[in-house]
């Protein structure tokens, strides 16, 4: 097979895209850490989409699942990754810059952030963060 062969027009409309570190918009999810979206709607349905996730110091991820796929990629520091509803640092995965993580959809995990750390996160919409524990979510005041 010719490279002519495997070549294919973008849809009308479509655009490639470039995004410096210094144009990712960041906000601030809990103390510690920040999420930015890089690309597309991670609250859409069938979207795909690219976030970020800085945390500063050492910052704990409470145990929560998502509703779709997460594939996760480490682009700086060390982040420590374990499954379950309990959360227990001990039984973590510890992931430097260019490791990635799949984790599947439902399944309830946990993190810890050695440091200063930024992951990348990339799925199909919706992307959401449901706490095994909802006193834990920042949106209702948690830690």
């Amino acid at each position: 097979m010719s490279a002519s062969n495997l070549a294919q027009a973008p849809p009308p409309g479509l655009q490639h895209a470039i995004i410096r570190p210094v144009d990712v918009k960041w906000r601030t999810l809990r103390p510690g850490a920040e999420i930015a979206t890089v690309s597309g709607d991670p609250d859409k349905a069938g979207s795909p989409f690219v976030i970020r996730f800085r945390y500063h110091g050492k910052a704990r991820i409470p145990p929560h699942w998502h509703p779709v796929d997460e594939h996760l990629t480490v682009l700086s520091g060390t982040f420590r990754i374990g499954m379950g509803e309990r959360g227990e640092e001990s039984t973590t995965t510890p992931l430097d810059a260019g490791a990635y993580a799949f984790v599947p959809a439902k399944m309830a995990h946990y993190a810890w952030a050695d440091g200063d750390t930024t992951i990348q996160v990339h799925g199909i919409g919706p992307f959401v963060i449901n706490y095994v524990n909802p006193a834990d979510d920042p949106a209702k005041g948690g830690r």
